[in-house]
């Protein structure tokens, strides 16, 4: 566990009033082991103690340090238990992703942290005086703007303000004061800044701030609320799967913000991608208890398939799996042209041989018919545009698309993909170009608006049966049991299924089918981590064509062979992987976010010095070291000023206005130019 010096010293402190024993100074690693921490900055010295006393001393700062301590909780919903004798202890500062098959108690288990349910029996203990915010899954309906709902997410700003208000009307200066001193104190100035930061971050325009929230999808006012909750400067974040709405551009910014947190996070996630580069904990939810795992999912799923190899026998199942995954490994060096991609591939595979023992613990079992043969090119397009009325979304796209291509679409969010997919499909036609399309292409095409359609008042065995009327009772069902729908599930009505069995009826429908081309735009929203493994071996042995839009990365890794890039109103091939694809995101941000600045500097009347031409990374970093000195000198001399009683009387209500202007200005220059200098040093 990772600590700030500050925090360290802040749990020193409360003990040192207390026992009057501490000495704080960096110590040899050999003690690391002695005081039970790991990779801990500051190590604490105990002076003048026995061992015993020192290990005493120990437990009480582990103590002090434990942000949620759950004690043998008993949780039951209705007739089902959810945890019996469940533990779980979270250390502040700590990133803890829960894991667990849908159904397992993991949202029961949030609400319990939030005080929506009570424990049956058992101790939750969650450390006072800490703030926690969580994703909220409602979605909210009101006209104020998506900024000014965004910044609702602050409630000590919120409060700040609205008690500065009631203290000019009351014409208290010395509060007037005060609040504004705490306003600056925790950032209250720079708060629009910030918010527009994250709005941005997370897929929003700059023209979309000012937009009413009930003008945004369910999809988008979902961003909202999370836009809110990394706003909070909550001490615990609680979220509940915060990239089912987001696309992968959205994802790579919202980890990089996760992993730059400094608070305590308990995270459910079902992509294994994010898990891997947030998490350092897994908690394990099942068989109605909680097991902790020290790593990222990766990690985790390595010590769970030592543990389920170690208790039951799998040799026989496990050799199947590999010889499949050796196979496949082959056709793909057989296939593969690029050399970087292929590297890629081959590293994926390799993984997901070592995890295979975990698949077999899966509740889902299900491949691909053999489909029927289709000669080249499935379709093919030529010159192709596609607009909305007057808005053009794609602009002379040349595409072809063979057998067995496997191919992932990539591209920020509004790019067009979706329309593609739909182009694809034929559920759209071109506004020019022509079009081809083979006699004998079947298409099986995944999209939200098929999850929609279901009949919510039949059952999944109806579905299927409508689809192939000739069909036994006891095929269907076998068929259905393969995705989860099994006893008198597969009769059951739908209205009263989950996303993500509805998710995965459709795609069982698909299947069904025997299509020779999938198009999948993002098949796993809602899907678990069980169903997303399932799909990704399925899809592994499927020998028609694929495209894919997804934002789980582990599914692209694992099934798609080349990528294709819709940016700027084109299509076409992308040279690299989703590596490649991740600095291409960053890097557009970062221009977007230098683009912004200099928008907002020029607004202010604020020069930008012309960068030297060929600037060595040293001098640049002395410059920056330098305007930063500047900056915070001025800072300081802004701070001065509104500490001075004098300036919130009523006449100088134009000098205030002025300052905290300028304050917010430098702190977001401060801001942009500290970003500059951590990618230099």
């Amino acid at each position: 566990m990772q600590y700030s010096l500050s925090y360290i010293y802040h749990v020193g402190n409360i003990l040192n009033k207390k026992f009057h024993i501490l000495n704080f100074q960096k110590i040899d690693s050999q003690y690391k082991s002695y005081y039970g921490f790991t990779n801990v900055t500051v190590y604490y010295s105990f002076v003048a103690l026995t061992q015993t006393e020192a290990s005493g001393y120990i437990k009480i700062i582990k103590l002090i340090l434990k942000m949620i301590t759950i004690s043998s909780l008993t949780l039951q919903r209705g007739t089902k238990v959810l945890f019996d004798q469940a533990s779980l202890t979270i250390f502040a500062k700590q990133k803890v992703g829960l894991v667990g098959v849908n159904g397992c108690g993991k949202s029961s288990l949030f609400a319990l942290l939030l005080g929506k349910l009570h424990p049956d029996s058992g101790d939750v203990f969650i450390q006072t005086g800490i703030t926690i915010a969580h994703l909220a899954q409602e979605v909210p309906n009101t006209n104020i703007s998506a900024l000014e709902y965004v910044m609702q997410g602050d409630a000590e700003v919120a409060d700040l303000l609205q008690k500065i208000k009631q203290a000019e009307a009351e014409q208290d200066h010395n509060a007037i004061s005060q609040l504004h001193n705490r306003l600056y104190e925790i950032g209250g100035y720079n708060l629009e800044a910030r918010a527009s930061r994250i709005l941005n971050g997370l897929g929003f325009s700059k023209s979309e701030h000012s937009n009413a929230v009930n003008a945004f999808s369910g999809g988008w006012r979902m961003r909202l609320n999370l836009t809110q909750v990394l706003l909070s400067r909550a001490d615990f974040l609680l979220l509940d799967e915060p990239t089912n709405y987001l696309d992968m551009d959205a994802i790579v910014w919202l980890e990089r913000w996760l992993q730059n947190y400094s608070g305590t996070l308990l995270l459910i996630s079902h992509d294994r991608e994010f898990l891997d580069h947030v998490v350092e904990k897994i908690a394990y939810a099942h068989n109605q208890t909680i097991d902790l795992y020290t790593g990222n999912y990766s990690s985790f799923e390595e010590q769970r398939a030592e543990k389920l190899a170690q208790e039951r026998s799998l040799y026989e199942k496990q050799q199947a799996k590999i010889e499949h995954l050796t196979k496949y490994v082959d056709r793909f060096r057989a296939k593969a042209t690029k050399a970087r991609q292929a590297q890629s591939r081959l590293k994926m595979l390799e993984k997901m041989e070592r995890v295979t023992i975990t698949q077999l613990d899966s509740p889902f079992s299900f491949k691909f018919a053999e489909p029927q043969n289709c000669s080249p090119p499935l379709l093919q397009f030529d010159q192709v545009d596609f607009s909305y009325d007057d808005h053009q979304v794609l602009q002379q796209v040349n595409f072809s698309l063979n057998p067995q291509d496997r191919i992932g679409v990539l591209g920020i969010n509004g790019a067009g993909k979706s329309t593609f997919m739909k182009l694809l499909a034929g559920n759209l036609q071109p506004s020019a170009g022509s079009n081809f399309v083979n006699k004998d292409l079947k298409i099986g095409y995944f999209a939200q608006h098929q999850v929609d359609q279901l009949n919510l008042q039949e059952s999944s065995i109806f579905h299927l049966m409508q689809l192939d009327p000739k069909i036994r009772e006891q095929q269907a069902r076998s068929f259905l049991g393969g995705f989860g729908f099994q006893g008198d599930m597969a009769f059951g009505k739908i209205e009263n299924f989950s996303g993500g069995e509805k998710a995965r009826l459709v795609l069982a429908l698909l299947i069904w089918q025997k299509p020779n081309l999938l198009l999948l735009d993002e098949p796993t929203n809602h899907l678990d981590l069980d169903m997303r493994e399932a799909l990704a071996f399925a899809l592994q042995d499927y020998s028609g064509a694929l495209v894919l839009v997804a934002h789980d990365r582990y599914l692209l890794k694992a099934t798609v062979d080349e990528f294709y890039l819709v940016n700027d109103k084109k299509v076409a091939k992308f040279n690299g992987d989703l590596d490649d694809y991740q600095k291409w995101i960053l890097e557009r941000r970062k221009q977007d976010f230098s683009d912004d600045v200099v928008q907002l500097k020029s607004k202010n009347n604020i020069s930008t010095p012309k960068p030297k031409q060929t600037p060595t990374e040293n001098k640049l970093l002395r410059q920056l070291e330098t305007r930063l000195e500047k900056l915070n000198q001025e800072k300081e001399r802004l701070a001065i000023q509104l500490n001075d009683q004098t300036i919130y009387q009523p006449e100088n209500r134009q000098l205030l206005e002025e300052c905290l202007q300028k304050t917010a200005l430098i702190e977001g220059e401060i801001k942009t130019v500290e970003e500059k200098w951590l990618t230099l040093i």
